[in-house]
């Protein structure tokens, strides 16, 4: 229901801005922009689509080796008595467990391609024990906002587009995407929790987040001690690595227990297909949605307000070139990207827009587009709390970004 009441709000309030802009501005222009965008993003929502199919072929083929062949479930087994309290619902060493590990690691090393495959391949397992089929479960909810908290440990496009920009330094901002994303994670973990009743205090919970957390300040640690301009290095090289072992050794695994690999993979491929077809309307839907509201120019109109108040209230208001990314990143990636290089392309690379903007482009993902693609895959229509947590998951990240980027560079 809740995106439901989301989807209407965009168009009315889209269309109440143009009227206002029409008949109060003389602005002549407002009503077909809308509608090119209607146009312009279903499009767009397509062509996404078919972009997906080619991925989600080779990841969901090569996940069904790594499930035929065991490694999958030696997943399950290392991240199990973690997930067994996160996801209280799922059974004891169920697939799903591997693949949300896989999901996530590929989103923390910045692995979208990956990432979005293997998520798809953890919402079907999780969909097949799913009591109320047209409704999220816990473990479906969980999942999804984790997933959109964003957590990244290695931003290498961003470092790209700044160095693209002219940034001295382009990993600059690695630190504070790290810490910015890990707030948005752990706030998004407790929101969850809340409203499914999961005890955080439990010491297994305890164990692991406090292992995380370890191993994210190591890494801190440790990049911090390095060269600026190797930063980028190593993690596109570790990311590539990973990437490819994690291929090589579910084919090898899978074949030294004797499965054929090629037909597992052409197997799991096919599912690749009817995923990437099965999505196209419900990404069309929000991508459209969302394309009227920023053609109305309500976005615009919601900077100014907030421009307006920070004068009133006396508050430094040198964040707000920067807060359009923020805004628009729980909306569309490809968005907010644009607002990002915008933002740089004004301001410069290394100044203190372009860094915050870069910050806020990394410190969360899109809530909207995940939930859109993840639930309609598996033809969920009431998502519950989902899209509240997952907010409430982006405003933690938005807010400390801006607070980190105040601290690190203001």
């Amino acid at each position: 229901m809740a995106l439901n009441y989301i989807w209407v709000f965009f168009f009315v309030l889209a269309f109440v801005v143009g009227l206002i802009k029409l008949i109060f501005f003389g602005d002549m222009e407002v009503f077909p922009a809308m509608i090119n965008s209607t146009f312009d993003m279903a499009k767009t929502g397509f062509d996404i689509s078919l972009g997906l199919t080619g991925v989600l072929t080779l990841w969901l083929g090569i996940m069904k080796i790594g499930e035929r062949g065991g490694i999958i479930r030696v997943f399950s087994r290392l991240i199990g008595p973690f997930f067994n309290r996160l996801f209280p619902e799922l059974p004891k060493d169920h697939p799903a467990h591997g693949s949300i590990m896989m999901n996530l690691a590929a989103n923390m090393l910045g692995l979208d391609n990956a990432a979005t495959p293997m998520g798809l391949k953890a919402m079907t397992q999780m969909q097949d024990v799913n009591p109320v089929k047209d409704t999220a479960s816990n473990a479906q909810i969980m999942f999804l906002v984790l997933n959109t908290s964003g957590l990244t440990i290695i931003p290498i496009s961003i470092m790209v587009y700044r160095a693209q920009l002219g940034a001295v330094n382009p990993s600059d901002i690695f630190i504070p995407i790290l810490l910015a994303t890990y707030f948005s994670t752990i706030t998004g973990l407790i929101a969850v929790a809340v409203m499914q009743k999961i005890k955080l205090w439990d010491k297994v919970i305890l164990l692991y987040l406090g292992g995380m957390t370890a191993f994210i300040i190591a890494l801190i640690v440790y990049f911090s001690s390095i060269e600026k301009e190797q930063i980028a290095i190593i993690s596109r090289v570790v990311s590539n690595v990973f990437l490819f072992s994690v291929i090589v050794a579910f084919i090898l695994l899978a074949f030294i227990r004797k499965v054929n690999v090629y037909e597992s993979f052409i197997e799991g491929a096919k599912d690749g297909f009817n995923i990437a077809v099965k999505i196209i309307p419900y990404l069309i839907a929000i991508l459209v949605a969302i394309g009227v509201f920023r053609a109305s120019g309500a976005m615009d109109m919601f900077i100014q307000a907030v421009e307006k108040l920070c004068v009133m209230l006396g508050v430094n208001g040198e964040f707000i070139p920067a807060l359009p990314t923020a805004l628009m990143k729980p909306l569309s990636g490809s968005g907010a990207r644009g607002m990002m290089v915008d933002a740089m392309s004004q301001y410069g690379a290394d100044s203190f827009v372009g860094r915050m903007t870069s910050v806020l482009q990394g410190a969360t993902d899109t809530t909207f587009y995940i939930i859109a693609v993840y639930f309609g895959a598996v033809g969920i229509k009431n998502t519950r709390y989902a899209i509240t947590c997952g907010l409430i998951a982006d405003l933690a990240g938005i807010i400390a970004a801006i607070g980190i980027s105040y601290l690190f560079f203001y």
